[in-house]
């Protein structure tokens, strides 16, 4: 073989060496950070890409995606002395691959312990009972610190939550004893409050009872009242028809004698119930002039009779 065909033949081998070696292909959601001569020259996105063989050399893959990172349980101090411990989450992801490159060696280790610090020191401004009430808060905090703490390193933390607070087992009882106080509490306070409501209720319904009892009876007062009145009014009516009936039965011819009569005779009848009632009886001197006496309560009823129609 001529040394130019084994020339020819070497060359061509280099070649196609090198364009392997040249040729790359970026997945989706990746990026790779590109030195040339040792020095950054560009960051490949998703794709295919030449390189330079012996000149260019890829530095660092990053991935593009949401990193999951598991913060480790740590023990905390409160602002009232009381010792937790507390677990996490943190969610990151990277945004400049030149920055996370150069900018810190490891970021996902660098997050975490940057996580646990802010975590300590979030805890350390409030007391035991507001960490369990205020996790949103310590999340919003802590994403804050971290977001501004890690922006030249190219990161951006999308989220943190907190997954576990265990105070110590002496914690744990009393908090158990003060919710059970604060059950019993409430618990004597409805019943106190449903006596009293049942008492009011009691109460109410006897003022109601006592006012309807009381119009009741004053409604039976009126309604009598009215009755007598009415009564009275019926019986004055009736008696004044009955007077004018017997006014004109006397002035009609005959009338005198009928009433002096019916005079005459009332009196015997009345004067013969006092003597068979009464053991002492006193007999008027003039008791055989009946007719007289007649005469007399006949006058009477004539000047009644004329006066009248005047009244």
């Amino acid at each position: 073989m001529e040394p130019g065909s084994i020339i020819s033949i070497g060359l061509t081998i280099l070649v196609i060496v090198a364009i392997i070696k040249g040729a790359r292909v970026v997945p989706q959601k990746q990026a790779y950070v590109v030195e040339r001569l040792g020095k950054y020259s560009r960051t490949l996105d998703a794709g295919f890409h030449v390189l330079f063989p012996f000149v260019d050399r890829i530095v660092a893959r990053h991935s593009l995606k949401e990193h999951v990172i598991d913060v480790p349980s740590q023990i905390c101090i409160t602002r009232d002395n009381i010792s937790i411990e507390i677990d996490g989450v943190l969610f990151i992801q990277v945004l400049d691959p030149a920055r996370a490159t150069y900018g810190i060696d490891n970021y996902m280790f660098a997050a975490q312990q940057l996580a646990q610090t802010t975590l300590r020191s979030e805890i350390g401004k409030m007391d035991l009972d507001r960490t369990f009430e205020e996790r949103d808060s310590i999340n919003a905090n802590i994403i804050a610190a971290l977001d501004k703490a890690s922006e030249p390193w190219g990161l951006k933390i999308m989220r943190y939550e907190i997954s576990n607070i265990n105070p110590p087992q002496s914690v744990k009882d009393a908090l158990e004893k003060q919710m059970r106080a604060e059950r019993e509490r409430r618990a004597k306070v409805a019943m106190s409050e449903g006596e009293r409501e049942s008492v009011i209720n009691v109460a109410e319904g006897q003022k109601q009872e006592v006012i309807k009892q009381s119009e009741a009876l004053k409604q039976k007062q009126i309604n009598e009242a009215e009755g007598k009145a009415r009564e009275i009014e019926l019986l004055a009516t009736a008696t004044a028809a009955g007077l004018r009936q017997i006014a004109e039965a006397i002035e009609q011819p005959g009338g005198r004698d009928a009433v002096n009569l019916r005079v005459a005779e009332q009196y015997v009848k009345e004067f013969g119930k006092l003597a068979s009632e009464s053991n002492t009886l006193v007999i008027p001197s003039n008791l055989s002039d009946v007719g007289g006496m007649v005469a007399t309560l006949g006058r009477v009823l004539t000047d009644a009779n004329k006066n009248s129609p005047r009244a």
